[in-house]
């Protein structure tokens, strides 16, 4: 029987490391609210993606929630229907109306052409959603936000350590949130961040994550959505590794594309100019091949290897949201079709070369 290949697996330093690391730990017995490890990490980080303001979270949804309450805004907020359950709720859990809007069929991210028709008096910010690593038209939507004086809040999720012509993802819009998640290119066990660049807005962010405490009084309400010192310590830990990480999931990537590439009625992710990729994720878009994506996807179940239907359903199709004026998948075509299509294959940094030959062998059958 041929072993099981998961849709991703963690990147984890050596047992050894990662036991030094949080050596000091056990002997302080600080564990969180912000000690030396969850500040080390704040400081590399900032250093790594060139920003000046960073907080950590305890995960990327709380971290996107509430930046988005801190804003301190009421109204709609234009948003992806694909992408992750995550990105809608913390619109709504922090009080605003998701209006949904169609996508680009090239690279799966919000279509700067269809937002401003959406835009009403109501309207007060737009979360764009950077999928797989494909980075957002981030010129064309600030040019849009700038113009109705709308705030930016990217959903940034699977663009860590991505640069856009040698800048770094984390400095786009008003405020851009990474998740931090086992799954992700770059993890803490469990976890996020949010880089700002307005310094009340950050100072506002930090104490809301810490139940809106300053001092000895709480002039925000707030939750506790701290890093611990242990998720802080297995990032120290994996950024050391990252490039290595990284460059281990282009091979990956590249053996994909050696078998996939210009296979009719396959699809595979773009090559965006002037972005520098992390290889977060490989989709596949079945269009017009011989079998249709969830026959592939069962075939590969079949064989013990799984992929993931990502995303499927659109958040927009959730019961919870089903009756929002801009939910139904006829008001979102393109994000509809991509969902019945898209399929991401297995990849991650240990994947062995023969299991990626594997895959593809599986579906050009």
């Amino acid at each position: 029987m041929e072993k099981q290949i998961l849709v991703t697996r963690s990147s984890m330093p050596e047992f050894e490391e990662y036991i030094e690391e949080i050596r000091p730990v056990f002997e302080s017995r600080w564990l969180s609210n912000m000690g030396k490890k969850h500040m080390t990490l704040i400081e590399e980080l900032k250093q790594y993606l060139g920003v000046e303001k960073l907080d950590l979270f305890t995960n990327g949804h709380m971290a996107l929630e509430l930046s988005l309450d801190a804003l301190n805004l009421s109204g709609e907020i234009i948003t992806t229907p694909f992408t992750f359950a995550s990105t809608t709720h913390a619109i709504v859990r922090a009080g605003f109306t998701p209006v949904f809007c169609d996508v680009r069929y090239a690279d799966f991210t919000l279509d700067p052409e269809m937002i401003e028709p959406l835009i009403t008096d109501k309207t007060v910010a737009i979360v764009p959603v950077h999928v797989y690593g494909n980075l957002c038209d981030v010129d064309a939507i600030a040019r849009i936000a700038d113009k109705h004086h709308l705030k930016v809040v990217y959903d940034a999720a699977h663009a860590f350590a991505v640069k856009y012509h040698g800048v770094s993802s984390a400095c786009f819009g008003d405020a851009s949130m990474f998740s931090f998640h086992a799954t992700k290119v770059f993890n803490t066990i469990e976890g996020g961040a949010v880089c700002l660049k307005d310094s009340a807005l950050a100072e506002k962010l930090n104490s809301i994550q810490n139940f809106g405490l300053a001092g000895e009084d709480a002039p925000y309400v707030g939750g506790n959505a701290k890093m611990s010192e242990f998720q802080a310590a297995m990032g120290l830990c994996n950024l050391r590794h990252l490039s290595e990480e990284i460059e281990k999931r282009r091979v990956v990537v590249e053996r994909y594309r050696s078998r996939l590439e210009g296979v009719k009625g396959l699809r595979l992710n773009p090559i965006q100019q002037g972005v520098t990729p992390n290889y977060a994720y490989f989709p596949v878009v079945f269009d017009g091949y011989k079998k249709n994506r969830n026959q592939v996807f069962e075939e590969l179940k079949e064989n013990d290897i799984t992929a993931r239907k990502y995303f499927y359903p659109l958040t927009s199709s959730f019961s919870c949201y089903r009756d929002y004026p801009t939910a139904g998948a006829e008001k979102t075509p393109v994000a509809a079709a991509l969902a019945e299509k898209v399929l991401t294959l297995p990849l991650y940094a240990d994947l062995a070369l023969e299991d990626v030959d594997r895959i593809c062998e599986i579906i050009l059958g």
